[in-house]
């Protein structure tokens, strides 16, 4: 069964089609792997409803699922859950997590699994709940991973790593922070720079004001920068590293950012 990026329930090689209240019970139980209460399942799956309504819409959404070796109580009488040997790709994806700080970095897992939300297009409490657990639970590993790589000289893998993390929270300080030392540990200043830039005007367009964040310690004085930034288009609103100024020539002429209050010149 698959509930990463989109629900998927295959059995004998084929997909089975199911309705929406017996995919959304399904679904219910594969992120919920310990038995349900029938009285829980119905509240969660059809908050609002009447009890003894709800617990008639669950009984006509198990029977419907039509395969009665998915579940585990085969009568479905008892608690509910699915059978131990339903293979649900969440299950492996926590697996990895926990695994992950005891992999060598020489080792390659699949850290695709890591690379999807918990069905990212439902909307019910339930399964926002877990979604987002999940989700700080893969950026957090998807993080100390890069760290790892980079620090056993896997600076690509550990770019990538890195890089899987912000597409997915764009926003989170910690993953730019992983791929700006990513970089760097990769000799690469000139796109941790980049990376820093994005990151500020990202967070200058979504607050409307000047930002400030915890990642100009990455950045100790360096006489390069200067000649880096001058040479790549910089955000208008783009925050100046330390120890860089912004000046304009005596004509009002290009913006360069130069170093401590030295005169500008062009590079």
């Amino acid at each position: 069964m698959r509930v990463l990026g989109s629900f998927t329930l295959v059995s004998d090689g084929a997909a089975v089609p199911l309705g929406v209240d017996s995919r959304r019970l399904v679904a219910y139980l594969a992120v919920h792997p310990r038995p349900q209460e029938h009285a829980t399942l119905a509240a969660d799956l059809w908050p609002g409803v009447p009890a003894a309504a709800g617990q008639r819409l669950l009984a006509e959404a198990a029977t419907a699922v039509g395969i009665p070796t998915l579940f585990t109580d085969g009568d479905l009488t008892g608690p509910l859950s699915l059978a131990a040997d339903v293979h649900v790709d969440l299950s492996d994806a926590l697996g990895l997590v926990r695994a992950l700080p005891e992999i060598p970095a020489g080792d390659s897992p699949d850290i695709a699994l890591l690379s999807a939300d918990i069905l990212p297009s439902w909307t019910a409490t339930w399964i926002a709940v877990e979604r987002e657990r999940f989700r700080q639970l893969r950026l957090h590993a998807l993080e100390e991973r890069s760290l790892r790589l980079s620090a056993a000289g896997r600076h690509a893998d550990a770019v990538a790593l890195a890089e899987l993390a912000v597409r997915a929270a764009p926003s989170r300080e910690s993953a730019r922070r992983a791929l700006i030392e990513a970089h760097l540990a990769q000799g690469n200043i000139a796109a941790a720079i980049a990376e820093y830039d994005a990151y500020e005007e990202l967070l200058r367009s979504s607050v409307g004001g000047p930002a400030s964040n915890g990642l100009d310690a990455l950045f100790p004085p360096s006489p390069a920068w200067p000649v880096l930034r001058a040479r790549r288009p910089v955000p208008r609103s783009a925050v100046q590293l330390p120890g860089l100024r912004g000046v304009r020539g005596a004509a009002g002429g290009t913006r360069r950012l130069v170093s401590g209050g030295g005169a500008s010149r062009p590079y």
